[in-house]
């Protein structure tokens, strides 16, 4: 049984690998036709990110679109076949009340509201443009948290965190602002993340590849599978998002897959293991709360702009070092995460 849930995660990994490619030109034909570009911060605001960066002004945004338009699709579209036709397509079918339908709820609609922000970039809607304001996605983010908190204690009746090496701890109701806590934490540091041409991408496709395996070894078979399509879609996606990239992933892919994984680290009950597999992640985090605290005391820049993705930039490290040296560390991270929860188990 477990090599037929194997053999089902890289055969849906491929064909969302394969449909992703296929319908990126037509997604990229009517960005470009429509001049659906990502503007630069204004360079009084940022300059130096704005000198870094303003050879990529106009670079079609919203990218994301494939990743999850592509797992929204096929979780659909199978689900449908396997209603109407027995055999093959029923045991396709990974679209669960138990396992998925809570992270692809959250995808979706975490996807439309960063959909909404990258429009509102786009048009320079606003005073000073340039998308929502922090608190506006705390609060969404907060929102999407909040209904997923909500599910678990409610619903499912979780109030237990499992602690690597420790064991089970009962929170009690501590465990809604926990939850949302870690799903505000991963939303906005994947948005930190994505900064350069496939920094994101690459470190997400890391962190699902690992929560896949999770779940896969927790029996959870449906929700591999999601992560496994996701991982798909995110592969085809950094075929065309590596530098120059040809557009960029935008916030209605930043938004949805941080949300999105850290509501999978919540039902595999593994979200300790987080700052590990998003290692890449945490760092970026950190540097920008550094240089916040920095300039908020001392009245100074520590780094010479932040996430620290942009002070390597700064100082001279071509963008696809960066990239490349970031994507090695997210791996190693990923692997390491699986190390520690496979050792947990032994």
């Amino acid at each position: 049984m477990a090599n037929f849930f194997i053999t089902k995660i890289f055969i849906l990994a491929t064909v969302s690998f394969i449909l992703t490619l296929a319908w990126t030109p037509l997604l990229t034909h009517f960005l470009y036709k429509f001049n659906l570009g990502k503007g630069i911060r204004d360079a009084k605001a940022a300059p130096i990110f704005a000198a870094l960066h303003k050879k990529k002004a106009g670079t079609p945004t919203m990218g994301g679109v494939l990743v999850w338009g592509t797992t929204l699709f096929l979780m659909i579209s199978i689900f449908y076949l396997s209603r109407f036709y027995d055999g093959i397509f029923d045991r396709l079918n990974f679209l669960s009340r138990r396992e998925t339908l809570l992270p692809l709820g959250a995808l979706v609609a975490s996807a439309v509201f960063g959909l909404i922000d990258d429009l509102i970039d786009i048009w320079r809607i606003g005073k000073d443009g340039g998308g929502l304001r922090m608190r506006h996605r705390f609060l969404i983010y907060g929102i999407i948290a909040a209904v997923g908190a909500w599910w678990f204690y409610s619903r499912l009746d979780w109030t237990t965190l499992y602690v690597p090496f420790v064991g089970f701890i009962d929170i009690g109701w501590w465990y809604v602002p926990f939850f949302i806590f870690v799903i505000i934490s991963a939303a906005h540091s994947v948005n930190l993340t994505d900064g350069l041409d496939g920094l994101a991408g690459g470190a997400l496709l890391a962190g699902f590849a690992a929560y896949g395996a999770i779940a896969f070894a927790q029996g959870r078979y449906d929700l591999a599978t999601f992560c496994g399509v996701i991982a798909g879609a995110l592969l085809a996606f950094l075929w065309y998002n590596i530098n120059p990239a040809r557009f960029f992933m935008g916030d209605t892919g930043s938004m949805s897959l941080g949300v999105t994984l850290g509501i999978i680290a919540m039902l595999t009950n593994a979200a300790m293991l987080l700052p590990v597999i998003g290692f890449i992640f945490v760092v970026e985090t950190i540097s920008v709360l550094i240089q916040m605290f920095w300039k908020k005391v001392f009245k100074r820049k520590f780094f010479i702009s932040s996430p620290l993705h942009h002070h390597l930039e700064a100082i001279g490290w071509p963008e696809g070092k960066i990239v490349m040296r970031f994507w090695v560390i997210a791996a190693v991270a990923a692997v390491a995460g699986l190390i520690l929860f496979l050792a947990d188990r032994v």
